[in-house]
This record gives structure tokens, sequence and C-alpha cells, in this order.
């Protein structure tokens, strides 16, 4: 079954890697300069890179229905830089799942495919998609939802060992993001894990430190060279400091995955009936 996803940041990795491994074939769409901060399990980075490992998976930067489907033919999926997600309309996936993570919907229809699954907040079952996956930490994470829509967004992370807001980096000026470590090093409270180098009315370039909340591991972190926001979400720290989970897919995002399996293979088999 070919399953387009849009979106390729940790969650839609993390359900790239689990319906890939079900046997599925996987094409994913990415915007021309994607920021996602958990760089190393997000097949996003082949858009930078050509291609991107995540685990025992590999995306490969492709161009057009040939170069897809020799990926897919490697075992690898593809991976488009298209915003639009026009391949949706070109290639006629047997399911969509929209994993973008907007907390609204950008466009994506309940037409779009034969199922089509909406991945946490901004969707709703039966109006633009068939399926939501709620993604909130907690109970219900990873719940398939057949009627209504998944818990409404609080803007507050998770929370992981303790700590929720804390554990987030961001930038403090519009700028150019310039790193200071590296994801899986150890850091320690106020320490300054990035600059943003950002000109001011005079023309003088400042370096805006972004200084770590919490100790713990840096689990994720834009890379230099970026442009970035003020208040943009730069970094993650892990209070936890295990490594290996720097570099394999979540827990949450495993969780959402399975979420994104059932419902594309329950709704397939309804509509097969």
């Amino acid at each position: 079954m070919f399953v387009i996803i849009k979106g390729a940041g940790d969650l839609a990795s993390g359900i790239a890697l689990r319906l890939h491994h079900a046997g599925f074939d996987i094409a994913m769409t990415e915007i021309e300069k994607p920021l996602s901060v958990r760089r190393t399990v997000c097949f996003s980075e082949a858009v930078y890179r050509g291609s991107a490992g995540v685990e025992d998976v590999t995306a490969v930067l492709v161009k057009d229905e040939k170069e897809m489907h020799a990926a897919i033919e490697k075992k690898s999926i593809a991976l488009f830089i298209d915003p639009a997600a026009d391949i949706v309309r070109r290639f006629k996936p047997a399911a969509v799942v929209d994993a973008i993570m907007a907390k609204e919907n950008l466009g994506t229809a309940i037409n779009d495919a034969p199922v089509v699954i909406g991945v946490g907040p901004g969707f709703t079952a039966g109006l633009d998609c068939h399926a939501v996956i709620e993604t909130k930490r907690g109970h219900t994470i990873g719940r398939v939802i057949k009627t209504g829509s998944a818990i409404p967004n609080t803007g507050i992370p998770g929370d992981i060992g303790g700590y929720t807001i804390e554990r987030l980096l961001r930038a403090g000026a519009d700028g150019i993001f310039e790193a200071r470590a590296e994801i899986g090093d150890l850091i320690k409270k106020g320490a300054i894990v990035a600059v943003v180098k950002h000109t001011g009315g005079a023309g003088a370039v400042e370096e805006i430190p972004v200084y770590a909340g919490i100790d713990g591991i840096l689990r994720g972190l834009l890379p230099s060279g970026i442009a970035v926001t003020k208040g943009l979400k730069a970094g993650d720290i892990d209070p936890r400091c295990e490594k290996f989970h720097c570099f394999t897919v979540s827990d949450k995002a495993l969780s959402v995955a399975g979420g994104v399996l059932e419902a594309v293979l329950n709704l397939s088999n309804e509509k097969a009936d």
C-alpha cells in the first residue's frame, strides 16, 4: 500500500518509520527550509543532505515519480520538497497522513485519498479527514478518533522528567542561528547553547545568547546558519540524560505512529468490505 505523509519532522518521521516497518511504501513532503529541532530523528534532514537515516531506515530526496519509485524499490522512503503536497493529486495514494503539526489544517481534505488521517489538533474526523490521532501526552495519546477532534493545543509541551516549558530553547531575536553545542551533549542550566546573530538598526551585529533552562542532555537543536525569528523553538533539553534518546524515535512518536497504523489498516479494511 502506498501512503503519502505530509511533513517530515519528528512525529511524521516516527510514523513513516513504523509504517515502513509494517511494509508500506512511503513518500513524504517537506518545505524548502525545514526547522526540525530533533534533527537526528527527522527525515526532513534529507532536504539539506540529500538523504537522511532514522534508526534503520533511510529517506532519499527525490524530484519526480521515476526517482520516487527507484527509492522505494531500494526499500527507502522518498522525500519531496513539496510545500503544497501536490504529489497527493499526482500520485493518488491509498492513504494520506497529515503530520505537519501546524495545529491547524493547511489544506488536507477528506477526498484527498480513500483514507485520510489528521495527526493532532486542527482536524475534525468526518469533516476534513476520516480519523484523527491524539498527540497530547497522557492516557489518550495515540488513540484513533473517528468522530470529533484531538485535544486542543495548550501551548505547553508535555511533561518529561518533571519539566515542561523549561526544557525548550527559543530564539531570543530575529537573526541567524549559530549552535554552540551539539545534539547529545550534556548541558548545565545557564549554559549558552547557541547564539542568534541579530542585526540592529545601526547595522551592528549582536550575538543574543540562547541559555539552557535546566540541566540535561541536548536532545534537539537547530543547525547553524538557519534564519530564525524571535520566540522560535530552537532546541530541546531532556532531563533524563539518556544519550540513546537523542538518536532514536521517541515514545510519543511511536505511540502516535501506532495509532496511525491502526487507523490506516482499520479504515482500509472497512472500505474493502
